[in-house]
């Protein structure tokens, strides 16, 4: 496995970059938008293709770099259900996985230092985001934070892990860089505690100072989204009520880019073909499904996904591999759902 642990040290965040080889499927968690150059040269000079990357939640601290990397490198950007964020790939909820090649992270909802904060736990290791640092805790006094629900994400979820299991937090100010639950559950000052009650007086008295980037990071990190507004004025991106019309048309090639997860959970369009997002450009390639399909049977290829992003991304891959008119349903499943649109068991 490749493990990296990155550093930016103007804001003391750590970003974590994995992959397991063989195609070279990448992930990132928390990355920094002034460290973007940094990762595409890692990914570079280890010759990884970055498919997902994840925030743990709607940082205050730093602008994320989840927008800029998903313009290079066309990656899924990943959130919470419960991120304010605009618009990402896709939303996970508690008991999810974040599958790439070779490597899994189960989805642990661990709300408190904000509402939409999330922890990721692979094999002998848990990646806490701002829940659980090394030696202290997450602020909960803003983004609708809340000391009771820190207490219960971390000693009914986090602290029920193995006690060897590795902790990666998405902070330190202190030059820690990792650490195992049974060390926080000894050693950590804000964890020895007698109740809850405790631990909410504990957090409503530390009287911290705003962070410096707040008022900047978080409106930023709302409004992450892929602006889709070009492919609809370019004719190559179809409203809900527009797809509703065209479903079941025998001249029209649904795509469904979601994961297999995904449409099990929120259900599909019928008669649509699900050919997952990162496989899209060798499905593209001469010799691969999509174009064969579409060659066979002269249909215009409509994608959809879950919010829309991925799908405007692949009808820009879609536009260079030759098919000037594929398209996309604007605002995906999310949309189609809101309009009462018909949906299918996967």
């Amino acid at each position: 496995m490749i493990f990296r642990q990155l550093f930016d040290s103007v804001s003391g965040t750590y970003s974590y970059l994995l992959a397991s080889r063989a195609g070279g499927e990448a992930l990132i968690l928390d990355p920094v938008l002034e460290k973007a150059d940094r990762y595409c040269q890692l990914l570079r000079e280890l010759d990884l293709k970055l498919v997902k990357a994840v925030d743990t939640h709607l940082h205050a601290d730093h602008v994320t770099g989840l927008g800029e990397l998903r313009d290079r490198t066309h990656c899924i950007t990943i959130m919470g259900d419960q991120s304010k964020a605009d618009v990402v790939s896709m939303r996970v909820s508690d008991g999810d996985k974040v599958t790439i090649e070779g490597l899994s992270l189960d989805v642990l909802y661990t709300p408190g230092h904000t509402d939409d904060s999330y922890s990721y736990v692979m094999g002998d290791r848990v990646f806490t985001g701002d829940t659980l640092l090394i030696r202290g805790t997450g602020r909960t006094d803003f983004q609708n934070g809340s000391a009771r629900s820190q207490y219960e994400s971390i000693f009914n979820r986090l602290l029920k892990l193995p006690e060897e299991t590795l902790v990666y937090p998405a902070h330190d100010y202190k030059g820690d860089t990792v650490s195992t639950i049974g060390e926080e559950k000894r050693y950590n000052p804000r964890l020895q505690v007698r109740s809850v009650d405790e631990y909410i007086e504990l957090m409503n008295n530390l009287k911290l100072p705003n962070p410096k980037m707040m008022d900047v990071a978080v409106p930023a990190n709302m409004h992450v989204g892929l602006h889709q507004e070009e492919l609809a004025k370019e004719g190559r991106a179809l409203s809900v009520p527009e797809a509703m019309l065209a479903l079941g048309r025998p001249d029209i090639l649904l795509v469904d880019l979601r994961e297999s997860g995904e449409r099990a959970k929120h259900g599909t369009l019928a008669g649509a073909l699900h050919a997952p997002y990162p496989s899209i450009e060798d499905n593209l390639k001469p010799g691969g499904m999509l174009r064969e399909v579409a060659a066979a049977t002269g249909r215009r290829i409509v994608f959809f996904c879950a919010f829309g992003e991925r799908s405007a991304m692949a009808v820009a891959a879609a536009k260079d591999a030759g098919f000037l008119n594929a398209a996309h349903i604007a605002g995906g499943m999310d949309a189609w759902k809101k309009a009462g649109g018909p949906v299918l068991a996967a």
